[in-house]
């Protein structure tokens, strides 16, 4: 497996537990515990659900000439 491949997978990987990790502490915020460090924790996966997808692009972009195997 190429460096290009394990990106594009563990940065799709990492980009769902983002979204998945970010609905659930809103959860927690909204109904079990509205705690400043459960309202951090949304912000921070939301930003990692944005930043994620854009680091992949840009990694992508620069290894267009590299295959994937």
């Amino acid at each position: 497996m190429s460096l290009k491949a394990f990106h594009l997978i563990f940065v799709t990987a990492t980009t769902l537990f983002s979204l998945f990790f970010g609905l659930w502490s809103l959860n927690q915020y909204r109904n079990i515990d509205p705690s400043a460090l459960n309202l951090t924790f949304v912000f921070l996966a939301f930003v990692m659900l944005i930043a994620l997808p854009i680091y992949g692009y840009y990694f992508l972009k620069k290894l267009k000439d590299v295959s994937f195997l």
